[in-house]
């Protein structure tokens, strides 16, 4: 928790998989919490959720899915949040999976009484490139049962000695001449289509370049096979396991209750987006459709996926965006 003075409207901001809030406080640039702060929101809070990078469980092989997300995660941390809070204006900032699950939650009614949101690069209609689906159609397989490795990692490269996971990365960087950061080749690997893929490098700071292993950790394989699914249910989020029992209080369909949901929506994406390329843009348009006007779309120029939280520049390409569309529903 961020605070600066007492305000009437609180900010909870959510990473995406293998990050950590870490992405919103980085000391190298003017970063999302100290522009949230400066511009009325004096009450910021940064929510680790279980994909976060900093939880030690995610170096062990599971199963969860953004099901568990949705119904477990969100709705005890806001339900904690608002212990805390009292009556006061909820606003969100979600980014990646982080976006995904969190909307599932919200649109899945598990999870309520928030004002406003502001959704990165995905949310509830997630798009890949062509390359990306061919991945993500045997990667699962090949990291759990053929070089049988826990999770991907990044930081492959740092290791000791003779390892699996460094001769992986070793063969991915032969294929990736744009830079000689190590990290940087795994993420175009573990993320989207490109080189690099998650970002533009000249959007970045050299340190953030730089620590790219550090400020992404290792990830487990069954998050990417719910992507799959969605990406194949005519990219739709839906359940991992509709027969699940669990989950039976969350729909099948995430979208089935959009048009009755009030909280509205910026769908926010970097144009030049190599991880879920249009998908915000795919996600305004059907929410248009559902309920005309309640939902925003921000495009923003000359950006990718992540560096639309972690550039250089974010404080003057990005930021600004965000504060209005909270502005806007608060009614400022």
């Amino acid at each position: 928790r961020f605070t600066r003075k007492e305000a009437d409207d609180v900010v909870v901001v959510i990473h995406g998989l293998t990050t950590s809030t870490d992405m919103f406080i980085m000391p190298e640039h003017r970063n999302l919490v100290s522009h949230l702060l400066d511009n009325g929101y004096g009450d910021v809070w940064c929510l680790d959720f279980r994909m976060s990078n900093r939880h030690d469980y995610n170096l062990h092989r599971h199963r969860w899915s953004m099901d568990d997300i949705a119904l477990y995660d969100f709705p005890a941390a806001f339900a904690a949040l608002r212990a805390r809070v009292g009556a006061r204006r909820i606003h969100v900032v979600c980014h990646c999976l982080g976006s995904v699950s969190f909307l599932m939650s919200l649109f899945g009614g598990a999870v309520d009484g928030v004002t406003s949101v502001v959704a990165n690069s995905v949310g509830l209609t997630p798009r890949i490139p062509l390359w990306s689906r061919m991945k993500i159609a045997v990667a699962p397989f090949v990291v759990d049962y053929v070089i049988q490795q826990p999770y991907l990692n990044p930081r492959w490269a740092e290791t000791p000695g003779i390892t699996v996971g460094k001769i992986a990365s070793k063969v991915v960087g032969l294929f990736h001449g744009e830079c000689d950061v190590p990290a940087c080749h795994m993420l175009s690997l573990m993320w989207g289509a490109g080189k690099p893929a998650l970002y533009r490098h000249e959007n970045l700071h050299e340190v953030t370049h730089r620590r790219g292993g550090d400020l992404y950790g290792a990830t487990s394989m069954h998050y990417y096979r719910h992507v799959r699914k969605m990406v194949g249910a005519a990219n739709t989020a839906v359940k991992y396991d509709p027969h699940d029992a669990r989950f039976a209080s969350l729909p099948d369909n995430y979208l089935d209750r959009a048009a009755q949901m009030k909280t509205p929506v910026l769908c926010m994406t970097g144009r030049e987006n190599k991880v879920f390329s249009d998908s915000n843009i795919v996600m305004h348009t059907r929410l248009e459709s559902l309920a005309p006007g309640r939902h925003g779309l921000a495009i923003v120029d000359g950006y990718g996926h992540q560096d639309v939280f972690m550039g250089k520049h974010n404080d003057r390409d990005v930021f600004p965006l965000i504060t209005s569309w909270f502005d806007k529903a608060r009614g400022k």
